[in-house]
């Protein structure tokens, strides 16, 4: 019986991946937008990164959480390309189970980065409403490295378990994912077996970065709203304010889709397939696109510096 039992799962060597339900025939098409969005992401966040990276005036650290920040989402919009392009470019739905497990690793590896990066830049912003005179005493260079490390450190080794948990279990012949990518959330709905090791271990991972991380930042908006109270002048008010938009605008694009992404997953099992692929895009796109337009247009100082860079460009020309 044993035997019996052993001989009806595997391991599958390959995931299948679907690209948008009902609408397989229009991919060439549907790849227009994509391939848009990875222009900007990428042309748009390596302009901050260089911008931050030659301009001496902005290394501070605001700005160099900046870079923390666009790094992350270049990391999981890279981690995302080699599938996303291949089903709407080539028609490749075929991924390799170790190949899934590593797409998986990386992108959730980056997100976990992304939330931490958020909320060390709240931490940032408090820290320049609250203590503006001791501001660069507080967030020295090499704390702020060193909080760049941690971060990164400490999202490896929260994901690291999760590929190996995934291996061990029984798969019955299910490998078909209803994304253009491979993430923990539907992949632990594939397996046949006992999953509460893994939900357990997967639920302490959501509350401790993205739950725990959400609530700091509340917090420290809180604190910042207190003290922005007490200050005297309305026009000192204005400006305090002023220093978070950005920072808030950022905040918004990537929890509100997380949380709409996370609720469809969990509680919403019978929705429309085309919703949650919807939902998935979004999640994941929205933030590395929307963020540098919007840094760009609201921080006048990262304004300046690709102003600056395309004044050099054009005098070398």
């Amino acid at each position: 019986m044993e035997n019996s039992n052993s001989s009806m799962w595997f391991l599958p060597t390959t995931f299948i991946l679907v690209g948008i339900p009902g609408l397989e025939t229009k991919h060439i098409w549907i790849s227009v937008p994509f391939c848009l969005m990875y222009i900007i992401i990428f042309l748009g966040n390596g302009t901050i990164l260089h911008v931050i990276r030659t301009d001496a005036s902005l290394h501070q650290p605001m700005y160099l959480f900046l870079a923390m920040l666009a790094l992350a989402e270049v990391g999981v919009s890279a981690s995302t390309l080699p599938t996303v392009l291949g089903i709407f470019l080539f028609d490749i739905s075929e991924i390799t189970f170790e190949a899934c497990l590593l797409q998986m690793f990386f992108i959730h590896s980056f997100s976990i980065m992304e939330s931490a990066v958020l909320l060390a830049m709240s931490v940032d912003r408090f820290v320049a409403i609250y203590s503006p005179l001791h501001y660069t005493a507080i967030l020295t260079l090499p704390r702020i490295f060193s909080t760049g490390a941690v971060i990164g450190l400490k999202s490896v080794i929260l994901m690291a378990p999760l590929p190996i948990l995934l291996q061990r279990l029984p798969f019955c012949g299910h490998n078909a994912l209803s994304h253009s990518y491979c993430l923990h959330p539907n992949l632990i709905h594939l397996p046949c077996g006992d999953i509460s090791i893994n939900n357990i271990y997967g639920l302490f991972i959501v509350t401790s970065t993205f739950g725990l991380d959400s609530l700091l930042i509340v917090v420290s908006y809180g604190l910042i709203l207190h003290t922005v109270l007490g200050i005297a002048t309305g026009e000192g008010k204005k400006k305090a304010l002023n220093t978070c938009g950005s920072h808030v605008c950022a905040v918004l694009a990537y929890y509100v889709p997380m949380i709409g992404l996370s609720m469809v997953h969990r509680f919403a099992h019978h929705v429309s397939p085309l919703l949650q692929t919807t939902m998935a895009n979004a999640y994941l796109f929205f933030p590395p696109v929307i963020n540098p337009i919007v840094y760009s247009i609201r921080t006048k100082e990262i304004r300046r510096g690709i102003l600056r860079m395309l004044s050099e460009k054009r005098l070398r020309v």
